[in-house]
């Protein structure tokens, strides 16, 4: 039998768990209980992208009868052929940085992404607090994308925001 020293075998724990850390940080989930206020994640992507510096569309309301848990959360889909293409690939349609604020992360913190201001770019979500905010995150988008993959490497494993998002209402899936 092979022993392995105490802190050895403790050192290789901590190792593992923060390696998990890193790559599951906790999803940002407001009072409807739902990532992404209960908006089908998936629905985005069909929908056309309004040019920047215009208001997108309004996103899908996910159904509560098409759920799937993903990072520690529950996501709402308006279909069950779209909660199946979420499971899939849910790295693919779930919001970057957790479901915050694009900007705010580019900024170096978490707060809560406003499911309504959205964009996507080289295929991926993005999720923005305020209309303010969007105007200073569309003044450079690449550029604050690079910035913030910067500052999440260091924000992922913190805990999720627990603020409320300005200004809005979240609507509850529909049943």
């Amino acid at each position: 039998m092979t022993r392995i020293p105490l802190f050895i075998a403790a050192t290789a724990v901590s190792v593992l768990t923060l390696a998990q850390t890193a790559f599951a940080g906790p999803q940002y989930v407001d009072e409807t209980g739902y990532a992404a206020s209960g908006f089908d994640v998936v629905a985005y992507f069909d929908l056309e992208q309004s040019p920047v510096g215009q208001s997108q569309p309004a996103p899908i309301a996910g159904k509560a009868e098409y759920t799937a848990e993903y990072n520690g959360a529950k996501f709402a889909f308006s279909s069950a052929e779209n909660r199946d293409t979420f499971l899939a690939d849910p790295d693919r349609f779930a919001p970057q940085y957790d479901g915050h604020c694009a900007y705010g992360v580019a900024k170096g913190g978490k707060v809560p992404g406003n499911p309504t201001l959205w964009r996507i770019v080289d295929d991926k979500l993005y999720l923005n607090v305020t209309k303010n905010v969007v105007t200073f995150w569309e003044e450079d988008i690449p550029g604050n994308i690079q910035t913030a993959e910067g500052n999440w490497v260091s924000l992922e494993p913190d805990a999720a925001s627990d603020r409320t998002i300005p200004n809005y209402s979240s609507p509850a899936p529909s049943k």
